[in-house]
């Protein structure tokens, strides 16, 4: 299937990180004809306030892009974040709270008390990379099932991997059912989900915000292929050499995390021999005024231009670590 009966559906949802895979793929639905009053974006908080693993600005501008296309935006996190749980102790997982048309909610917390005291691993297994399921992607799930407006209803979830990514990533499905999808069931609930840009290549998703003139998050602009986490746990040498320049505090933090559990983020070296073999991204040096709004919980400037003054950004078609 190539694009679902788009009319079928009572609620169209676009999982966004603000990237330009997940910006494409809300893009592409506005091309299908698909009104942006009808879509909703939701945002997953990955820090939650804690402050060490997203980049700060980026919040904002979503809020700002958000406003720009006309499209609703919700917000959700695991409370406390990624730090939360990775600092969790004899303790359950924390509960979710999402936004919705009613109002703010918040389920769970109430599941089996455990330890964790360690950073998520480089792994394509998600139980091991456990901060993409629990930051992300249950909080989806706990959002579509605690919400009385899907039951009964369709929806149409929507997420921006491509195939071109990885290898793993290449084996998904592009239209399958939502892991949430209770279709069958005594309360029925029907969720696909799409993955509109999983065929694309990289230079179709920048030609598709360029025709739109949606002007990309500042990592790219700094030398940043894609808009992981700024303290990812796949950040390669050069992404760690970047981080300690532009914030030296940020990183002393994840140095000491890693001492304090006697297990780093990469089993075969830790962060600062990480960033010895790396070079820190030319931009970052050239443009500190840039890193200083990357930096900054504010977005400034515009969100839009003239498709005529669209500018690639630096980081397109450069390093590309992120998650398998």
């Amino acid at each position: 299937m190539s694009t679902p009966d788009l009319a079928s559906y009572e609620h169209i949802i676009v999982a966004c990180s603000f990237g330009k895979d997940s910006l494409a793929s809300t893009l592409h639905l506005l091309e299908c004809g698909v009104p942006p009053e009808r879509i909703e974006w939701w945002h997953h908080l990955v820090d939650d306030g804690a402050d060490i693993f997203d980049w700060p600005h980026v919040t904002d501008y979503g809020r700002q892009l958000a406003a720009a296309l006309c499209v609703t935006l919700y917000f959700s996190a695991r409370q406390g974040g990624i730090v939360r749980e990775m600092l969790r102790e004899d303790a359950p997982t924390a509960p979710v709270w999402f936004e919705a048309p009613e109002g703010r909610v918040t389920v769970g917390g109430r599941g089996p008390r455990n330890t964790r005291r360690r950073f998520p691993q480089v792994s394509a297994n998600l139980s091991v990379r456990w901060c993409s399921p629990y930051a992300k992607i249950m909080v989806a799930d706990t959002v579509l099932r605690n919400q009385a407006r899907f039951q009964n209803s369709r929806t149409l979830f929507i997420t921006g991997e491509r195939a071109e990514e990885s290898s793993n990533r290449a084996r998904y499905a592009s239209f399958e059912p939502h892991r949430s999808d209770l279709r069958d069931g005594r309360v029925r609930r029907h969720v696909d989900h799409w993955r509109p840009v999983h065929a694309w290549d990289e230079a179709q998703v920048w030609d598709c915000l360029r025709r739109h003139g949606v002007i990309a998050p500042l990592p790219y602009r700094l030398g940043f292929g894609r808009l992981s986490c700024l303290t990812c746990i796949f950040m390669s040498a050069d992404q760690a050499a970047t981080l300690r320049y532009m914030d030296p505090a940020r990183f002393a933090r994840l140095m000491a995390w890693e001492r304090e559990f006697g297990c780093t983020i990469r089993r075969d070296r830790d962060l600062p021999a990480l960033a010895a073999t790396g070079e820190v991204f030319a931009p970052v040096l050239a443009r500190p005024d840039l890193v200083r709004r990357a930096l900054s919980p504010r977005w400034r400037g515009p969100v839009l231009c003239a498709p005529s003054r669209w500018q690639m950004p630096t980081g397109a078609f450069g390093e590309n670590a992120g998650p398998v």
